[in-house]
């Protein structure tokens, strides 16, 4: 086991006959190094290794003790190297001024051994249980970073687990998830200066909104497969029960929040999210027919994101379409199927969505898609 390192003292006094004197009686003890003036001592303090401790005498040409402190606290390098103040100043106003000042301890000359030895032990055990509580409080802190971050990986991986589970019932989807959430985000970070949305949509807001996203069609999962994977249009009755994705979405969602009994953000945007997604800004949307305002945001970005991703997909029973035909059919449906500021930012960043959608290019999905 190698041996414990010394700790480091710097003494300062402006005569050399008390600087021999303390080292004398600490060299044996510690390793000790020496300044003459108060700027030796702060160019000394400020390399490191800092030192464990200071001696610093009061009373000196230049640049007095309390100068000195004054300027090691103003250090970020030093301000925490605790200082004994060794001086021939015996009067209680000097001490305590020295103390409001910051000293650590306060030692009258002419020193007695015992005394600085003791006030120099305590102070520098006083360090190191201060030293060694800001490691432990540093090591906690990563640990808890470490394990938040461990956390909101695996609440990321659980939301795309879910979504992907309702994604393998309809095959045609492929990277519908991704884009959709790449959509969300453009729309909101696009929103957030926007007066009508700019108290909502901060960054913690938009997070949790990305972060829902993917769970918008889960409840498709409940949809039979004769209707969900049906290659033609469907029935009123077939859509009537298509409907119904939309609310056993947002039911399964509130289950989930009521088992671990605590209202969580992320589970409200998921629940608007799922249940009315589906709904139009002139309220003909369903499942319950809501309409402006009273959609929430969180859903009606959405609205705009799962219509323009499924206009430019393949579908068994139809082809992809362009991008540029399907920015016009959302460019026609402001103020009808959509907030008419969502469709704003749209047509003013539809490149950037544009290039969302190429990014996620599955060419099964997107037969001849182009922005031509």
């Amino acid at each position: 086991m190698a041996p414990q390192k010394r700790p480091t003292l710097l003494i300062v006094d402006d005569a050399p006959e008390n600087l021999v004197v303390l080292s004398e009686l600490l060299a044996p003890h510690y390793r000790v190094l020496a300044a003459t003036s108060g700027e030796s001592c702060l160019r000394i303090a400020n390399i490191q290794p800092t030192p464990d401790l200071i001696l610093l005498d009061v009373m000196m040409p230049d640049m007095d003790g309390y100068a000195v402190l004054a300027r090691l606290r103003e250090s970020p390098v030093t301000r925490e190297v605790p200082v004994i103040f060794v001086t021939a100043l015996v009067d209680i106003e000097s001490e305590e001024h020295g103390l409001q000042l910051g000293a650590a301890d306060y030692v009258t000359k002419p020193i007695r051994a015992t005394i600085v030895l003791a006030r120099v032990r305590t102070q520098l055990e006083a360090k190191q249980a201060r030293d060694w509580l800001k490691d432990q409080n540093a090591a906690l802190e990563a640990e808890v970073a470490r394990r938040m971050a461990e956390n909101d990986l695996i609440q990321k991986a659980s939301i795309r687990a879910l979504a992907h589970l309702a994604e393998t019932r309809d095959p045609e989807t492929g990277n519908h998830i991704a884009r959709t959430q790449g959509y969300v985000q453009r729309l909101a970070t696009a929103l957030a200066p926007h007066p009508r949305f700019s108290a909502l949509l901060t960054d913690y807001y938009i997070d949790q909104l990305v972060r829902s996203a993917p769970l918008h069609d889960i409840g498709k999962v409940g949809i039979p497969d004769s209707v969900l994977l049906k290659p033609g249009p469907l029935t009123a009755t077939e859509w009537d029960m298509m409907r119904t994705h939309a609310k056993m979405g947002s039911d399964a969602i509130e289950l989930a929040e009521q088992d671990i009994d605590a209202t969580v953000d992320f589970f409200t945007l998921a629940k608007e999210i799922a249940h009315w997604h589906h709904e139009k800004w002139d309220g003909t949307g369903y499942p319950d027919r809501l309409a402006g305002d009273a959609i929430p945001a969180s859903a009606r970005l959405m609205a705009l994101a799962d219509v323009f991703d499924a206009l430019i997909t393949a579908r068994p029973y139809k082809r992809a379409m362009p991008y540029t035909h399907a920015r016009d059919i959302i460019a026609s449906e402001s103020g009808k199927h959509f907030d008419p500021d969502v469709v704003d930012v749209f047509l003013v960043n539809f490149d950037d969505f544009a290039a969302i959608a190429t990014s996620y290019l599955d060419a099964g999905e997107m037969q001849k898609a182009s922005t031509a």
